[in-house]
């Protein structure tokens, strides 16, 4: 009788194989490319934030296998064309992309090249903005064909306001750089301080001189520079640095005139991603990215990750290759993503920002996370952060 069993249960095998063996000689293709602007500038101020060669690339590979762990079972298969480029060669790269028919394209760039690849592309791929945190993206200068995975100056400004007037620190002196991107961050935390009722008692331009940061004697000069450069400023509660450009703000902790918190750009910072996060399934999450990458991750490593999970997600759950239907899906009132971080993350239908809680750190350790529960929303309390529909800018 088990013989028979047996040879019952092969022959059902061998008419079931030729269907299985179909579905996997035959995946469909899902294509997407990482085309990453490197900025030849200034080094960061401490070694410890020196760029590795695999930044943004090692979320994009973690994703890729995280894609393909659900895909295999729908018979997808995920691809990420790593590209790196010079904001020489990024439209020439992005050229051959197109050429070569991808249609979904991770940009990790600035604000204006992010802006003139979106428009290079035109209708011919989605761009999956994992890098530029400009306000104009998302408002003045927004484009149909673009997704912000990226927070917004403007979230990342609302995340630190909620936290700060919570604690009750409202009055603000505001130190800004004098890069442009420095002054949308600055101007991001001047409309959080109005929004959630801080004030900015007074705001101070620190000047670029272009002078060498990392030098022996670079510390003692700071310690110097930095408390007069500070004093004399009006009654504050806290310091917040708007330093994009990476200048000044890490030397502020410690070395103001008056003894007060710092915040923003240095101190306790606003991030899509910590090292130190754990809540919510992300310590596995981490886990997986150091044995892969042997190091810890980083925000655009995030970031670029969860740009091609918006990817993964949108074809598991329309079961689909179709480029067309899977960007239909990620721009629909529909869709949804985790991202370890407690809530489904969506994407905004009046910008195409992606929804997402910002997370509030230390040098080693998360403090906080913002929306606060203190600040109510009709719809989503994620709407508090950044640029809800009624302020925006942005017209498709």
């Amino acid at each position: 009788m088990m013989r028979r069993i047996i040879i019952l249960l092969a022959g059902l095998a061998g008419f079931a194989m030729p269907a299985l063996s179909q579905q996997a000689a035959d995946p469909i293709l899902i294509r997407a490319a990482v085309l990453r602007v490197d900025d030849p500038g200034l080094p960061p101020i401490s070694r410890l934030e020196l760029p590795s060669d695999d930044l943004g690339f090692a979320g994009a590979r973690l994703a890729i296998d995280d894609n393909d762990t659900t895909g295999r079972f729908m018979g997808q298969d995920f691809e990420a064309i790593e590209v790196t480029a010079s904001t020489e060669t990024a439209t020439a790269e992005m050229d051959k992309l197109l050429a070569d028919g991808v249609q979904f394209i991770v940009v990790l760039a600035d604000d204006p090249v992010t802006l003139a690849l979106a428009d290079q592309a035109g209708d011919q791929a989605l761009i999956l903005n994992a890098k530029a945190r400009g306000d104009n993206l998302r408002g003045a200068d927004c484009r149909f064909n673009t997704v912000h995975v990226a927070p917004s100056h403007a979230m990342m400004a609302d995340a630190l306001a909620q936290f700060l007037v919570w604690k009750q620190w409202q009055d603000w002196f505001l130190i800004k750089g004098s890069h442009p991107q420095d002054e949308d961050l600055a101007q991001a935390f001047q409309r959080a301080a109005t929004k959630f009722g801080a004030k900015v008692v007074e705001e101070r331009l620190y000047e670029d001189t272009g002078g060498a940061r990392r030098t022996d004697s670079g510390h003692v000069q700071v310690q110097k520079q930095m408390p007069i450069f500070t004093q004399r400023a009006p009654a504050h509660d806290v310091v917040v640095a708007a330093d994009e450009a990476d200048i000044f703000a890490a030397y502020l902790p410690y070395q103001t005139w008056d003894p007060r918190p710092v915040a923003g750009s240095a101190g306790l910072v606003p991030r899509s991603w910590h090292p130190a996060m754990e809540a919510w399934g992300a310590t596995q999450f981490q886990n997986r990215f150091e044995e892969l990458a042997n190091r810890n991750m980083r925000e655009v490593d995030y970031q670029t990750w969860l740009a091609l999970r918006v990817l993964g997600e949108a074809a598991t759950r329309t079961n689909s290759g179709d480029p067309a239907v899977l960007r239909d899906f990620i721009l629909s009132p529909d869709f949804d993503v985790a991202g370890f971080k407690g809530q489904k993350l969506t994407v905004r239908d009046w910008d195409h920002q992606m929804r997402q809680p910002i997370l509030l750190t230390t040098g080693l350790l998360m403090t906080s996370v913002s929306p606060q529960d203190q600040f109510l929303h009709q719809t989503s309390t994620l709407d508090t952060l950044g640029m809800d529909r009624p302020e925006t800018e942005c017209s498709f």
